[in-house]
């Protein structure tokens, strides 16, 4: 991984490295600090794009031609002892595709469903969270994933108490709750640039790390979060040299 300050333990997760890589350097909010607290953060979601906010309860996503579905994820946030945390979990090592990966709970968005509809029904099939619990405030980047042909959409929501969690065994392995402001410590947060010699990864590619002390957090969750601390900094998530 990335150079610099001694990074926490981590967790046991099967990350496929490149043999080409190197330092991302400084994360996009370096030197900067911000109020963690879920009113604070709530503040910020509101100043997103109207495009971002709560019309994404109307509009339709269709996943581009290439990938075999679409799929929807929560990204809940509820306050903490030390500000804002983020729900997450760990999938199951019985599933089919990225087995015993962090994640954040959501899936395969059903026909006639929306995609809050089928965050929030994931979500509650998963850890038992229920939905008139949950407010919905908006949508962070779609992304997709080469591995499970996913298109994924993730929503961002908040509850005002964290609930109490009942894991589904088949697909959950563990649920936790992570403060944000312990994902941008200088030895919990890293990224790189990947190559990768395949054709769907053609140049090179940012990958984003958030080494806990037993779990490791990278791929498409990864990804989400290091936007969500961006909109939370006010960064621009895209912002980055060669991206």
């Amino acid at each position: 991984m990335s150079t610099g300050s001694p990074r926490r333990a981590g967790g046991a997760q099967n990350i496929p490295t490149p043999t080409v890589r190197r330092s991302g350097g400084a994360p996009a909010w370096s030197g900067q600090s911000v109020d963690f607290s879920l009113e604070a953060i709530v503040e910020k979601i509101q100043q997103l794009s109207v495009t971002q906010q709560l019309s994404i309860g109307e509009r339709g996503q269709t996943a581009p031609r290439e990938y075999e579905k679409i799929s929807a994820v929560l990204a809940l946030l509820a306050p903490g002892e030390f500000g804002a945390e983020i729900l997450l979990t760990r999938r199951s090592t019985k599933l089919s595709k990225h087995q015993g990966e962090m994640s954040f709970p959501g899936g395969r968005v059903d026909g006639g469903e929306s995609i809050v509809e089928a965050a929030l029904r994931e979500t509650h099939e998963e850890v038992g969270v229920p939905a008139q619990l949950v407010t919905v405030h908006a949508e962070l980047s779609p992304l997709s994933t080469f591995v499970s042909r996913s298109f994924i959409v993730p929503v961002l929501a908040t509850v005002r108490e964290k609930p109490e969690l009942s894991m589904s065994p088949h697909e959950v392995e563990r649920a936790l709750w992570v403060p944000l402001a312990e994902l941008v410590r200088a030895d919990t947060f890293s990224w790189e640039w990947w190559n990768f010699d395949r054709v769907e990864f053609s140049g090179d590619r940012p990958m984003f790390f958030f080494h806990l002390d037993d779990e490791t957090i990278w791929g498409a969750t990864a990804r989400i979060l290091h936007e969500l601390l961006c909109v939370i900094h006010g960064v621009n998530h895209f912002d980055l040299p060669n991206w």
